[in-house]
This record gives structure tokens, C-alpha cells and sequence, in this order.
């Protein structure tokens, strides 16, 4: 690569870097290993240019930066919620719409199916399901199975499940992206079809006061879950100035934070749905009140905190 592509493609991140006051020591850290790997690159091609001067320079600063701020980890549990995985949000924020879109998609897809073909609902949710819920309908509690378990052995189950299928979305993300699109199609699959079959029974609104009470967090976990996986699978595919392994170790570290940040949201969702969801015939306005703060709660801490976050960072 010439040098002046070199210095183009990576200008405004230098330039942002060199005017950073960050007081997180892992995002410092980040920050330096980013410029150092740069620093390298620079060194290799083009030894004795001034780039490489500026950015043993800068490579220096954070230096100083990183062990002077090394005794700030007390507060790491903290920071970790409150500013290191909204910087994540905020630098993923294209993956984390990609994968709304793909799950919205696959969403529509089955719901389409559903509707245009009798076997199609069957087929994803299963018979057992099929006829239990008709059965349920029947005797005037559509939503019957979410009062069939011991609550504290429905909590265990179901945290576990969630969780396992965050990990498992976002480990395929390693299979090039395609890993977790496809976990992400069945996903949304699955549930545009469940949703339609309770539309297709008029229960539609019902539904949705009852489903989503729980469903907010779980299904927006899922999401962010898949976008996980894009960082990921992204970071093989496009390594950019880094090696491709050190893209890789960069990109696996920074979607394992973004998973293990949603541990808290699947353990609510959870206990949401074992504890509070079996409550079906709950006050439309109390059922409402639950689903409404629990997506408002999504989009802040995933879209409107972390710019408020970043905005803070660039003018400190």
C-alpha cells in the first residue's frame, strides 16, 4: 500500500485517538494496541517518514496513558455497563441495524409463509406446540403454557436457553458473518410465524400485551447477540491495516463484551417470563406499561446513551 493510501485511510482515526481523554484503561489499552499495530505496519513500509515519526509519538502518549491510568480498575464491574459496552453500541452501531434488518426480514418471511401455506406454521413450531395452543384456545386460555412450570424451574430453563442461543449466534459469526445471519433468519423465522398464528386467531393484540412482555428484551438481546456475530465474522473478512489474526483477536474480544453485557438483559427477560408473562389476564394498561419501558429502555442504552457517551469523550 502507498503510504499516502495508508495515511488517508487512517488520518481521522489518529487524529481522534490524538485527542482522546479516555479514563477507561481497557478502552486506553484498545486505543494503544490499535496504534502500535499501525506504529508496525508503518515501520515495515515506510521506516523513515514522518507518519511513522507522528505515530511512534502518539504510540507513546497512550503509552504513558495506559499505566497511568492502570489503578482505575476498581470501578472496572461499573465502567464496564456504564461506558465501555456503550462504546462498543456506539462503534457497531452499523451491525447492530444490519442485524435489526436481517431479523426483521426473516421476521417478515415467516409470517408470509404462515399465512400462504396451512403446513408452514407446523412445520417450524411443531405439532406438539400446534395442538397444545389450539387446545388452550379452546378452553379460553390461549396463553396457558406460560402457567404450566414451576416458575423458579421455568427461570432456570428458559435464562439458559437464551443465553446459550446469544453464544451460539454469536461464535458463528466466525463462519465469515454467514453463521449468524443464518442463526438470525431462524430466529426471525420462527417468530413471525408464531406471531401470525395468534393473528390468524384474532388474538393478535392480545398477543403482543402478553408475548412481548418478556419478548422486548429477549428478542432485542437475540439481536444485538447477532450483531455480535458481525463484528466477528466482519473483522475476518475485512482486517484492514491489521494483521488478519489480530483483526480476528480484536473483533472476537470485542463481541464476547458485547454478549456477555446482554447476561443481565436475558436474566430479566427470564424472570419477566416466568414470573410475571403467566399472569395473562394483568390490566391492558400494566401489561402495556411493562412492554413500553422495556423498549424504551433498549433504544437509550443502545442508541441515544452511547452518543451522549461519545459526544462527552470527544470534548473532554
Amino acid at each position: 500500500m502507498r503510504e499516502a493510501l495508508f495515511v488517508k485511510q487512517n488520518t481521522e482515526k489518529w487524529k481522534r485517538f490524538d485527542e482522546m481523554r479516555l479514563s477507561n484503561p481497557d478502552e486506553l489499552a484498545d486505543r494503544f494496541i490499535e496504534i502500535t499495530n499501525d506504529l508496525a505496519y508503518s515501520k515495515t513500509f515506510y521506516p523513515n517518514s514522518k507518519t511513522t515519526a507522528y505515530l511512534n509519538g502518539l504510540a507513546s502518549k497512550l503509552h504513558q496513558s495506559v499505566y497511568k491510568n492502570k489503578k482505575e480498575k476498581s470501578n472496572r464491574f461499573v465502567n464496564f455497563w456504564k461506558i465501555e459496552l456503550p462504546f462498543l453500541f456506539f462503534e457497531h452501531r452499523r451491525k447492530i441495524i444490519y442485524s435489526l434488518a436481517f431479523f426483521l426480514v426473516s421476521c417478515a418471511i415467516g409470517a408470509v409463509s404462515a399465512k400462504y401455506d396451512d403446513t408452514f406454521i407446523r412445520l417450524i413450531l411443531g405439532d406438539g406446540y400446534v395442538n397444545m395452543t389450539n387446545d388452550n384456545i379452546s378452553k379460553g386460555d390461549p396463553f396457558g403454557v406460560y402457567k404450566r412450570e414451576n416458575p423458579i424451574l421455568m427461570f432456570i430453563q428458559i435464562a439458559g436457553n437464551n443465553i446459550f442461543v446469544s453464544f451460539y449466534t454469536f461464535v458463528l459469526g466466525i463462519l465469515f458473518s454467514f453463521g449468524s445471519v443464518v442463526s438470525l433468519f431462524r430466529n426471525g423465522i420462527m417468530l413471525g410465524s408464531f406471531q401470525y398464528f395468534f393473528f390468524s386467531k384474532g388474538l393478535g393484540l392480545q398477543s403482543v400485551l402478553v408475548i412481548w412482555i418478556h419478548g422486548t428484551l429477549e428478542i432485542s438481546a437475540i439481536v444485538l447477540a447477532g450483531a455480535a456475530g458481525l463484528v466477528l465474522g466482519n473483522s475476518l473478512l475485512f482486517p484492514k491495516t491489521y494483521t488478519r489474526k489480530a483483526s480476528v483477536l480484536k473483533g472476537a474480544k470485542n463481541g464476547l463484551k458485547i454478549v456477555l453485557g446482554l447476561l443481565p438483559i436475558f436474566i430479566v427477560a427470564a424472570f419477566l417470563e416466568s414470573f410475571i408473562t403467566r399472569h395473562t389476564e394483568m390490566p391492558m394498561i400494566l401489561s402495556g406499561l411493562i412492554l413500553l419501558s422495556s423498549a424504551a429502555f433498549i433504544i437509550w442504552y443502545v442508541f441515544i446513551y452511547p452518543i451522549k457517551i461519545n459526544r462527552q469523550n470527544h470534548s473532554s
